[in-house]
């Protein structure tokens, strides 16, 4: 096949467009170059996608011995993922970057480019494995290396991009294996860091960059009953969960300490509670999709509406949880979503979910199988106010 290799300048990527080239395939490297103004975005192991990652990529691609082209999708990027960052804040909820760049930027307009282009796939470094079922339909499956597994940041593929997508990493055991083969191929990029933290917040340091682009304003801190507690300087500089920094001047009934329970943006309001009140048993969202066949066509349930046994996973990193999951009707959905239209998933987890905010991704799982996911929008908690 005609393969388009995204090398973000890091040791997976590297390696999976060299093993696409020893599969026979016609491979093409790719940097995506999501910056104009370079200081802007990280350098080093800390972001990805820089100036020094780009040269790191071409290094590279000039030893496996393919073309290799950095292609500008800055102003896609700035205004698919971070003007959505900021824009989720704004509203209270708590997005996830990495998860929108691989939606809409690595497997939305690179896709699109590259199907446009001629090309049958694009290869990527992801840990995570596509499997085809008896009938030749694609699924996307945890990857062999349960420590490296990627398939959470992948659960946004739809059926469509599964067809293009290829992960040549996906059935390695370990990331030393990956490391190994790099030094031997003679990769500068061997023992090279991995990336993390957000790569457009050029100093680490979120909420005061959040503070800058959107400002911040004087607001109350509030009870679960709506007693007033507090002044706080700016509701943006909380998240769901936190403990320190509340500024709340008298200690709870109980000398236990309080939480960030809820952000309110709309009154700029902050809402704190007991530890208890963190955990959900329920959480739901109207923006889903499935990658691969549905529900329904895996045969999990045989009609609309029926619930089926499943695990959630809500964060890159944590551990999947037992869940039963069902896609409500639209007109059960909207009395809970306010304005939101068209039908809601809804995951009730066996145990309840610590500290899990809107905005989030639940990546529903049946057995390593990938089978879809929501972008939260609304959470129900396992201990009522006034309990």
């Amino acid at each position: 096949m005609k393969i388009l290799a995204a090398m973000s300048g890091g040791v997976d990527s590297a390696v999976a467009a060299a093993r696409a080239v020893e599969a026979g395939h016609e491979v093409v490297g790719v940097h995506l170059a999501l910056s104009r103004q370079p200081g802007t975005l990280r350098t080093g192991a800390r972001g990805c996608c820089t100036i020094e990652d780009s040269m790191d990529a071409q290094r590279a691609a000039n030893i496996i011995g393919i073309p290799y082209y950095v292609w500008d999708f800055s102003e896609r990027f700035k205004l698919d993922v971070v003007d959505d960052f900021i824009a989720e804040y704004s509203a209270g909820r708590t997005p996830n970057p990495c998860m929108r760049c691989n939606e809409r930027i690595k497997f939305a307009a690179l896709l699109e480019k590259a199907v446009a282009l001629g090309f049958d796939a694009v290869a990527t470094g992801h840990y995570a494995n596509i499997i085809e079922d008896e009938n030749g339909n694609r699924e996307l499956h945890r990857a062999a290396a349960w420590a490296k597994d990627q398939s959470y940041v992948l659960g946004v593929l739809t059926t469509e991009q599964l067809a293009h997508s290829m992960f040549p990493l996906g059935a390695t055991p370990s990331k030393a294996e990956i490391r190994a083969e790099a030094a031997e191929r003679g990769f500068s990029v061997a023992n090279k860091p991995d990336s993390h933290d957000i790569c457009f917040i050029p100093d680490g340091n979120t909420r005061g960059w959040l503070a800058d682009k959107v400002g911040a304003e004087q607001g109350e801190i509030l009870d679960r009953n709506g007693d007033v507690l507090g002044k706080h300087e700016g509701a943006l500089a909380f998240t769901i969960g936190q403990r320190k920094g509340l500024n709340v001047g008298y200690p709870t009934d109980d000398g236990k300490p309080r939480f960030v329970l809820e952000i309110r943006p709309k009154t700029n309001e902050v809402v704190v509670g007991p530890r208890e009140a963190l955990a959900l048993s329920q959480v739901a969202g109207t923006k889903f999709s499935w990658a691969g066949l549905d529900p329904q066509e895996s045969g999990f349930i045989s009609e609309p509406g029926e619930s089926f046994e499943c695990h959630v996973q809500v964060r890159a990193h944590s551990d999947p949880m037992p869940a039963v999951a069902r896609i409500a009707p639209a007109t059960e959905g909207a009395d809970n979503v306010g304005d939101a239209m068209g039908p809601e998933l809804i995951v009730t987890p066996h145990e309840p979910l610590i500290g899990v905010s809107p905005g989030q991704t639940a990546v529903i799982y049946v057995g390593t199988r990938v089978l879809g996911q929501c972008t939260i929008a609304r959470t129900v908690s396992a201990v009522p106010a006034g309990v």
